[in-house]
């Protein structure tokens, strides 16, 4: 059974509530990217990545899923699970999770391209940070998509 590869933690603050009294979505995708920026150290694809080759990597597409309401000090927990990769791409999704109730909040699916950032385009992962990926991708991918994970936006007919 797949584990997450990373788990972040942290609490809901007073400036993230909107006028509706619970976090506003612009707060998930900011405890999301937290999520991602510890994803990214993990991986060895982070800042001190990025200062060493001059390489970084860029979300090219996400989609959030909001599904409980969280407010003013909840704990929250996000879950990151890899869904794949190649040589220019990263798939993955973070659940935000209430750690009290244990309910899943919200689900953001992600796409991050590889990016050379001397001339700020897309380029193949090193050889050593391709075999990384893959094999964390082994590792840490969910046995099944989280719920909302290759989701697309649509009224019902």
């Amino acid at each position: 059974m797949s584990t997450p590869i990373v788990e972040y933690e942290d609490v809901v603050r007073q400036e993230w509530i909107d006028s509706n009294g619970h976090m506003n979505l612009a707060y998930y995708v900011v405890v999301f990217d937290l999520a991602t920026d510890q994803l990214y150290a993990t991986l060895g694809i982070g800042d001190a990545y990025r200062e060493a080759t001059g390489n970084s990597c860029f979300t090219a597409e996400t989609h959030t899923v909001y599904e409980r309401e969280v407010h003013h000090l909840d704990r929250l927990r996000v879950h990151t699970w890899l869904l794949g990769s190649d040589a220019k791409r990263l798939h993955y999704c973070h659940e935000l999770f209430h750690v009290d109730s244990g309910e899943r909040s919200a689900v953001q699916e992600l796409l991050a391209l590889h990016i050379d950032m001397r001339v700020r385009r897309v380029a193949p992962f090193p050889a050593e940070q391709r075999l990384t990926l893959e094999h964390a991708v082994a590792k840490h991918a969910p046995a099944a998509p989280p719920n909302g994970v290759g989701r697309r936006i649509m009224m019902p007919k």
